[in-house]
């Protein structure tokens, strides 16, 4: 085992403490470095869904700017160090191992107990104080008010969208998912919205009122208006801009990147950036797994929808993407995710389901699973999800039917490395 290695082992462990939301500890951790939070400008993104995104795009646009832009986001796919970026480059092994070493002895001496994302967090934090970058762009990993990021005194505070998800820690109701999404507010900090549903709305209003907070709205001060052929035009308060070419599949990303440009109209008093970053930001910017298509016979469509609003976005961009075609399901899932309604839904586009495990201790078992499919729809249960993907691209009366892979980010991310592996493999052919 390499040392990079033993330190994921280590902090990976930490999940076994029990998730307490306060940020009591994630402070003292920080002060033990002397607040590298206080050091770089932050743009702070919560929501239900497209945070990730919206944070990716804000992030690109940045960069292209030529600002030292770092970019904080969970879960990762595949490795640890997608988590932590600055500009294009994710931090090395090399650094995760010294920090995981230099954290977890100090936090020792000062007998600090930290869970998984509050160390993560931290190490973050001090990665891009070290470095020096001149802003970060931070995503909230659970809800806000209480999450180990809201230790930040930020720029910018955005809210993408909020929608039922994490109910055991947020609550079952709308409006206090809204509360916990909206403890990001920071008085005097300018606040960006998406399209909230109207009971959010209000109560993010009212936090805003209560800090003496402006609100640049969704459909009130900004918009993105989708064409055709996958460009948009940007209409905000001052800023205005035609025809701009985003790289990311979904018409809900044309929502997402209406929020992103909106928050960078809101930096733009302390972090201007021109026309040119913003179109070569929005051109360029990756962010691998969320509707991405991978050519081949079969082709190979990966999602990381994992919520009832997220699965709904994905079903209705499949008749666009794939005329009157249905897919071959691949799913699994958390299980403390509301699988029992995702599931029908994504049933509704297919014509045959492999059931898998999600490799974490939280997945849910494929055969619980099964309880939620629609009679006579074709279904099996295969618990390694790299040897049903496999089994699903190797049937060949089946090559045009697509497969779709989707329940969950963790899935995405166990897959994927086989996806691209099958889809340059059937290109070559």
């Amino acid at each position: 085992m390499t040392s990079y290695q033993k330190s994921l082992d280590f902090i990976y462990h930490l999940r076994g403490a029990e998730i307490d939301l306060r940020l009591e500890r994630v402070l003292q951790a920080l002060s033990l470095f002397d607040h590298p939070q206080d050091r770089f400008r932050v743009c702070h993104v919560a929501g239900t869904n497209g945070k990730g995104s919206t944070a990716a795009m804000i992030h690109s646009v940045l960069s292209a700017g030529r600002y030292r832009a770092g970019l904080y986001t969970s879960p990762h796919l595949a490795d640890f160090t997608e988590r932590i970026r600055i500009g294009k480059r994710r931090i090395t092994r090399a650094a995760v191992t010294a920090l995981v070493r230099e954290i977890a002895e100090r936090t020792r001496q000062a007998s600090l107990c930290l869970t998984f994302f509050e160390f993560a967090t931290v190490m973050a934090f001090l990665h891009f104080a070290r470095e020096r970058v001149e802003v970060a762009v931070v995503e909230v990993g659970l809800g806000g008010r209480l999450d180990a990021t809201n230790v930040v005194h930020p720029d910018v505070c955005v809210i993408t969208t909020i929608a039922r998800d994490h109910e055991r820690f947020l609550g079952a109701r709308i409006g206090s998912i809204a509360r916990e999404k909206g403890g990001i507010i920071k008085p005097g900090v300018p606040l960006v919205c998406g399209a909230l549903p109207p009971a959010a709305q209000r109560v993010v209003q009212r936090i805003a009122r209560s800090h003496g907070v402006g609100v640049y709205r969704w459909g009130k001060d900004f918009s993105a208006t989708p064409h055709d052929d996958r460009r948009f035009d940007y209409r905000g308060r001052e800023r205005s801009w035609d025809r701009l070419n985003l790289s990311l599949r979904g018409e809900y990303q044309r929502h997402n990147a209406g929020v992103a440009l909106a928050s960078i109209e809101t930096l733009h008093r302390v972090l201007p950036v021109h026309e040119k970053a913003v179109r070569s930001g929005l051109r360029s910017v990756a962010w691998p797994g969320r509707l991405e298509v991978l050519p081949g016979s079969p082709a190979i469509i990966l999602d990381g929808a994992h919520n009832d609003g997220a699965v709904a976005a994905l079903v209705k961009e499949m008749p666009g993407l794939l005329g009157g075609r249905k897919v071959r399901l691949l799913f699994g899932s958390m299980r403390d995710k509301d699988w029992s309604s995702m599931l029908p839904a994504l049933c509704g586009v297919s014509r045959e389901v492999v059931l898998t495990r999600t490799p974490t201790e939280r997945g849910a078992d494929p055969h619980a699973l099964s309880s939620a499919l629609p009679r006579g729809l074709p279904a099996t249960t295969v618990d390694d999800p790299v040897a049903a993907l496999a089994g699903l691209a190797a049937d060949r009366r089946r090559r045009d039917d697509p497969i779709l892979v989707a329940g969950s980010l963790y899935l995405v991310g166990a897959v994927r490395a086989k996806a691209l592996e099958l889809s340059k493999r059937s290109r070559r052919h």
